[in-house]
């Protein structure tokens, strides 16, 4: 770090700004397969948590891409960077005070790891879509397991690039078993249980 640059604190908090919209900031990590239904659960959290009021922001890995890491591709370092950034962002978030939900594939178990070291106790709230990778690949969606078994894609999660599975997620959600409305019920009985919405 130069050492011209300095960490300028403002009169305004995170405390404050929490106070001010009447729920505790968090960030839920969806993190699974293509096609495990990250995307899908995100979105439907984040729209039932407008209804109520709560202040909401979806980082979504493709939308991601489009913008801030529009530079990178899919290598591990790649990955590695993407993830750095979008934890970095997911920070500033929280600390707006917002409830910020990122739907990213995020492989590895130390990327994960890396972003929740960046938030305050309680604050990364690992979301593990546990859908089994037959069911993803039946699904399809964008047609990526398609081009990856041809070989038209590399480095394709679950085909020729690993996928380490979190090691004690705070949710875990199986889409292939559960309705999307069961699963944001889940989620929103764990915001509860954990006093960040009312």
């Amino acid at each position: 770090m130069d050492e011209n640059v300095v960490w300028h604190n403002y009169a305004v908090d995170k405390a404050q700004r929490s106070e001010q919209k009447r729920h505790k900031p968090c960030v839920l990590w969806f993190t699974g397969y293509s096609g495990s239904g990250k995307s899908t659960v995100a979105g439907a959290l984040e729209s039932a948590l407008h209804q109520q009021g709560v202040h909401t922001y979806l980082l979504d890995g493709d939308n991601v891409r489009h913008g801030l890491c529009k530079d990178l591709g899919f290598s591990d370092g790649d990955r590695v960077e993407n993830i750095r950034r979008v934890g970095e962002l997911s920070k500033l978030m929280a600390d707006a005070g917002l409830i910020v939900l990122t739907a990213f594939i995020s492989p590895f178990q130390g990327e994960r790891d890396m972003v929740r070291e960046l938030l305050d106790d309680g604050e990364f709230i690992e979301v593990f879509l546990d859908t089994p990778l037959d069911v993803c690949e039946q699904r399809d969606p964008k047609g990526l397991y398609k081009k990856a078994r041809a070989g038209e894609i590399k480095h394709f999660t679950g085909i020729d690039s690993d996928y380490q599975a979190p090691v004690n997620p705070e949710v875990t959600l199986d889409t292939s078993k559960n309705s999307l409305t069961q699963s944001v019920e889940q989620l929103v009985a764990h915001l509860k249980t954990k006093n960040i919405i009312g």
